[in-house]
């Protein structure tokens, strides 16, 4: 078995390297000029059982070749070819490495090889570590929200240094729980922060309004990949992504009204372009489901952990008062197909911790404007009525009364959204809807946007607030420092999880261990 080396992580990065490798061999050898260039760099990702995904793009149409060892030295490589990449997939690829050895170290090396002349590329170098079928020690970090407010790549600070400190943390695999993109956020040269201070951001064209066309939400894509760290951090940490609102516009449902920045008034037109940039640019294993735009799934990682990622967007019914008080279309939140999905997928759950990875928080108010003077409108599940279930959290009252009727224990959600860090406990007896068991919900982001928070809690399902931490003042820039990332450790013997909550520079400021049960 080959052991698992983090002194390697530093030496894969190498990009664009004139060096040839052992059992590297371009089809054809030509100068630089002439080779297709990988322009963003490699990601992994969805690692399920013994399959990984591959991600890489090119810059012209050409066909990705991955080859993988257990070896950094790719002594006994495996190789794959994916399809060809062109203009329709905006010259992205994936292939999927499968019949990786258990729990072990995978050396893989990526280049594109053009599809006219053979000649290839340079190699771009990543490493992850294969799904384990024993119990052992898993580690794994979560967040969300990249690029909002008008907070970019910033040259004068290192550029989004959190994920250099979610690199270092070494984990198995990391979770972004949305807004991967601000689509409704352009990126000015500079933004006065507080006392003054100006941010300075690298700036694109396509990051220079808000995005419309298809080409608009590719170039966001691209835009955070420009970033050293991001492109590092990709190479090294499998990723597991959900989207949520941005990477459409701001706070989308059916009945959202789009404001003069943009051209075309129909959402689902948005909808329709952001959802094929998405799945263009995640290093996700392609579902057959919803016409293969399906992005709720069940990942398991060896016996003590499965994920349940959710799609809280695309099955939603219209933001309104959420004052409903029987189920219907407009109550959906994730809608009648998903929550039988995840009612199905907890209940069969073999594993020892069930993380539902959420692009939402539960039981806080996000509020999205005014339905009429003095009647909200709710973005999330809560209402701020804190009384029986209404409008969505009927759905929510649902799925928590089938997890108690079947005895589905050690469930816990993570989150982001909010723009601040926090731990939430939910008890029946602090509930108005009592017809659940206690269960944790914790809270990490932003990444690289404004800091906000904290929101209202709604007592309908028994929320308490163990930690928080936000801003004294909303949006926040980076400079102040109140970007946050979760991580997750599950003791392979004992089966304890720990949830930590760490800063931009990867200092803890709340811990919680969690014994199964």
């Amino acid at each position: 078995m080959t052991s698992f080396d983090p002194s390697r992580r530093r030496i894969l990065q190498v990009a664009g390297a004139s060096l040839v490798l052992p059992g590297l061999a371009p089809a054809v050898l030509a100068s630089i000029k002439d080779r297709p260039q990988l322009t963003d760099g490699v990601q992994s990702g969805d690692l399920l059982g013994d399959k990984a995904m591959v991600w890489s793009r090119c810059d012209r149409p050409a066909r990705m070749v991955v080859e993988w060892d257990t070896r950094s030295v790719f002594s006994n490589p495996r190789r794959l070819v994916s399809a060809l990449a062109d203009a329709s997939t905006d010259f992205t690829a994936r292939v999927e490495l499968t019949g990786l050895p258990v729990d072990q170290a995978i050396f893989y090396r990526v280049q594109f090889e053009d599809a006219q002349s053979g000649v290839a590329s340079e190699p771009w170098f990543g490493h992850l570590r294969s799904a384990p079928s024993q119990r052992r020690d898993i580690r794994f970090v979560w967040s969300g929200d990249t690029v909002g407010q008008g907070f970019g790549i910033n040259p004068d600070i290192g550029g989004m240094r959190i994920y250099e400190a979610m690199r270092l943390r070494l984990p198995d695999f990391f979770i972004n729980s949305g807004d991967t993109i601000y689509a409704d956020g352009p990126v000015p040269e500079t933004l006065t922060t507080e006392n003054g201070r100006i941010w300075r951001n690298i700036t694109t064209e396509a990051k220079s309004k808000v995005a419309e066309t298809l080409a608009d939400y590719r170039g966001a894509y691209r835009y955070n990949l420009m970033d050293e760290n991001v492109r590092r951090f990709n190479a090294e940490v499998p990723q597991i992504w959900q989207w949520d609102d941005h990477e459409v516009t701001n706070n989308w449902s059916p009945s959202k009204q789009l404001d003069s920045r943009y051209h075309t008034k129909d959402i689902n037109a948005l909808v329709g372009n952001a959802r094929q940039a998405w799945l263009e640019y995640s290093p996700m294993r392609r579902q057959q489901a919803d016409n293969g735009g399906r992005i709720y799934r069940k990942l398991s990682y060896g016996p003590l952990l499965d994920i349940f990622v959710l799609d809280m967007r695309s099955y939603r019914g219209p933001n309104d008062a959420n004052l409903a008080e029987k189920p219907s279309a407009d109550t959906a939140f994730m809608g009648p197909a998903q929550v039988e999905w995840l009612k199905a997928g907890l209940k069969n759950s073999q594993a020892q911790w069930k993380v539902i990875a959420a692009d939402m928080p539960i039981g806080l108010g996000v509020p999205d404007g005014e339905v009429s003077p003095g009647v909200g409108r709710w973005e999330a599940i809560a209402n701020a009525d804190n009384g029986a279930p209404k409008g969505r959290e009927l759905e929510m009252a649902d799925l928590l009364g089938f997890l108690r009727q079947h005895k589905v224990a050690n469930t816990v959600w993570l989150t982001a959204d909010v723009h601040y860090c926090a731990a939430h406990h939910y008890h029946p007896e602090r509930a108005a809807f009592q017809d659940f068991e206690p269960f944790w919900e914790f809270v990490a982001g932003p990444l690289n946007a404004g800091s906000f928070g904290p929101n209202p809690l709604d007592g309908t399902f028994g929320p308490e607030v163990v930690f928080q931490k936000a801003p004294p003042a909303q949006n926040t820039s980076p400079f102040a420092g109140y970007q946050f990332f979760g991580e997750v450790r599950i003791e392979g013997q004992s089966g304890e999880m720990t949830v930590q909550l760490r800063d931009l520079d990867g200092v803890v400021v709340f811990e919680q261990r969690l014994q199964p049960v």
